[in-house]
């Protein structure tokens, strides 16, 4: 699991750990690995050159410290003063190891640049002297400590200019800022430095392979197909029959017992999936809305009449109300601003905020579609899906998605596991489907048996 906390449990976390340690020491510790980072970046570092952007605070200091460690490799360090005081001993470290103070003109072209500008302190955006020392190095490999500045650590908004980085080193642990978009985007590669920190529970959290594997529901030896479950779809209609026949092939990828399917699609389905029972009977959850066009509010009311967990995505979003029942929301931006009554711009900016609120007004969880997928449980607790590729932005894919999430909810997941072991399944197997170039929903949904074999395996 990939955890990432709140500046406000950071730093009471690092008080507890600088008074246990030697004065200095934590510091020392991040502008190690920080100067690690920046060598293996450089690969050669001898004769290199790098140049810092320090700000005023503590983030300023790691840089001057890490500066300090390659100027001792062999590393030509220039450093760009942003503010009228600097960290003193940073200061003098880097010195002492032969690294430069320079201005901002004098600098000479660098083949890394280390943003020490702002730490996770800050507040969002950049001064105007910041923006000019980083004028005309928009093509240089940059480095930011902690987090890049100019963002907003907590809520990972943007506000204004901000550095874009193409490789975070950050302290501890992860801050939101590294996993929630749009912050996230402007991180690069997070690279995360242990400091031994004693942290309480995380305020964001990204599963990983093994938690994934761990959360999969696995038939045992006498499982039959209503014991593993059953997921109904009423999905598709005479406008989009397509829908239908893209949510019941992840439904039918082998994770639920038996898919049921009641929908105008019902010859289309057949057609693309034979084992799909097109019958009433009973299901263990519901999957509702995906091309359902003029028949989505009533599939959803026929849905919810069961009562059993149900995912509602697309043409069925605009007729959910709050409760009663386990609801799973699988709404992209556009279609969660409808649904907020804000414009899908704020949603985009507060990507967190609005995942939140709509999981708390609506009590449902809230599967916020998009780079990053957040997934919001009703008490604020949030997971991200990292595990997608930019080719997933396809046509049919938040159709797989819903059915992929129906059959996890059948098979017996509590509804914020199965949208989070749903949606990064779907997000592994559109990159094995990829394999690095372009791809189509159903691929994707074929994709998902030899992603999940891979997991177990």
């Amino acid at each position: 699991m990939r955890r990432a906390h709140t500046v406000e449990q950071v730093r009471a976390a690092e008080r507890e750990q600088m008074a246990r340690l030697p004065e200095g020491a934590l510091m020392q510790r991040a502008a190690a690995g920080l100067a690690v980072a920046v060598a293996d970046l450089l690969g050669a570092s001898y004769g290199a050159r790098v140049l810092l952007l320090v700000g005023a605070g503590d983030n300023g200091g790691d840089a001057l410290w890490a500066g300090a460690v390659l100027a001792r490799r062999g590393v030509s360090v220039e450093a760009v003063l942003l503010a009228e005081q600097a960290h003193a001993e940073g200061l003098a470290a880097l010195r002492r190891a032969g690294g430069r103070v320079v201005e901002r003109a004098e600098a000479r072209r660098p083949d890394v640049v280390v943003d020490g500008i702002v730490g996770i302190g800050g507040r969002p955006g950049l001064r105007e002297a910041a923006t000019a020392a980083l004028a005309g190095l928009e093509d240089v490999p940059l480095v930011a400590v902690d987090v890049p500045s100019g963002v907003e650590v907590d809520t990972g908004r943007l506000d204004g200019p901000h550095v874009r980085a193409d490789l975070t080193v950050t302290f501890g642990t992860l801050k939101v800022a590294h996993l929630v978009d749009p912050a996230a985007a402007a991180c690069g590669v997070v690279h995360l430095v242990d400091l031994g920190l004693d942290l309480p529970g995380p305020d964001v959290e990204a599963l990983q392979p093994d938690d994934v594997a761990a959360l999969l529901p696995r038939p045992d030896e006498a499982a039959h197909k209503y014991t593993r479950g059953v997921v109904g779809v009423r999905a598709g209609s005479a406008t989009y029959p397509g829908a239908a026949v893209l949510c019941t092939s992840a439904a039918v990828s082998g994770l639920a017992g038996m898919v049921r399917y009641l929908g105008s699609a019902a010859d289309a389905v057949r057609a693309r999936h034979p084992e799909v029972v097109v019958a009433e009977g009973r299901v263990q959850a519901w999957v509702v809305g995906s091309g359902g066009d003029a028949d989505a509010e009533q599939a959803l009311a026929d849905a919810l009449a069961d009562g059993v967990p149900t995912v509602v995505d697309a043409d069925a979003l605009q007729h959910v109300r709050r409760g009663p029942g386990d609801l799973v929301l699988t709404p992209h931006a556009g279609e969660l601003a409808r649904m907020l009554g804000v414009e899908r711009a704020e949603v985009e900016t507060d990507q967190l905020g609005s995942a939140r609120r709509a999981a708390r007004e609506l009590d449902a969880v809230v599967v916020l579609k998009g780079r990053h997928t957040l997934v919001a449980r009703p008490d604020g607790a949030v997971r991200v899906t990292t595990s997608g590729v930019p080719w997933l932005a396809v046509a049919g894919a938040g159709d797989v998605l819903a059915g992929m999430v129906g059959s996890l909810l059948a098979a017996g997941l509590d509804p914020w596991d199965a949208a989070s072991v749903g949606s990064w399944v779907h997000g592994a197997a559109a990159a094995l489907a990829s394999a690095g170039g372009p791809l189509s929903a159903s691929r994707v949904a074929d994709a998902i048996p030899e992603t999940v074999r891979r997991l177990l395996t």
